[in-house]
């Protein structure tokens, strides 16, 4: 392979100096021939010594393509499915909320009723014993109103007694009142011919 890069680069080489040696004489078709022909040797000998690391590049090159396609579809792919999963938790979260608020009313309107409830029946109670302490106190009222009733009835007896009892009725009350002390004082035996 050194050999044949050997002769490529002797070729060249003799072609340039063909071509610069060429040059003095008159301009022609000759003229024209040697650049073309330097153009295509030196074409040549590029591709064929360039060859390997040029098609070695490009390879490696598509390698580093389609590794970064390969990745970039990975990405993707993984973008998507995360995309996928975001949206199904959205949904999930949109059904949560949903669930949570129903929740919380329910919550809400079974404390409303257990209040109401506790309410209820503390006016009831309020209630009941409010007309236990009224019936007591009409009960109180209507007592005293009897100890009143009672003794202005005696103050009224005793000054009816004092302004219309004379000396003579007063004699004759004491007198009955000994007569029925001594005839009960006596038994029943004496008690019984005066009736």
């Amino acid at each position: 392979m050194k050999r044949r890069s050997l002769a490529a680069l002797m070729l060249v080489a003799w072609a340039t100096s063909a071509h610069a040696s060429g040059g003095e004489h008159g301009g022609g078709l000759g003229d024209l021939i040697w650049p073309v022909v330097n153009l295509a040797l030196l074409i040549a000998a590029l591709l064929y010594f360039a060859r390997t690391p040029i098609r070695d590049y490009f390879a490696s090159r598509q390698g580093r393509i389609r590794d970064d396609l390969d990745s970039a579809a990975k990405a993707l792919a993984e973008a998507e499915a995360r995309h996928a999963e975001w949206q199904r938790r959205l949904v999930e979260l949109d059904a949560d909320l949903a669930r949570i608020r129903n929740q919380a009313r329910e919550r809400a309107e079974a404390e409303r009723r257990h209040i109401l409830a506790d309410a209820t029946a503390a006016a009831g109670r309020i209630r009941s014993d409010a007309r236990l302490a009224v019936d007591q106190e009409l009960m109180r009222a209507r007592e005293d109103l009897r100890q009143e009733t009672a003794r202005l009835a005696i103050e009224v007896a005793a000054e009816a007694l004092r302004t219309q009892v004379t000396d003579a009725d007063r004699g004759r009350l004491v007198d009955e009142f000994v007569t029925g002390i001594e005839r009960s004082a006596s038994g029943p035996a004496a008690s019984a011919p005066g009736a």
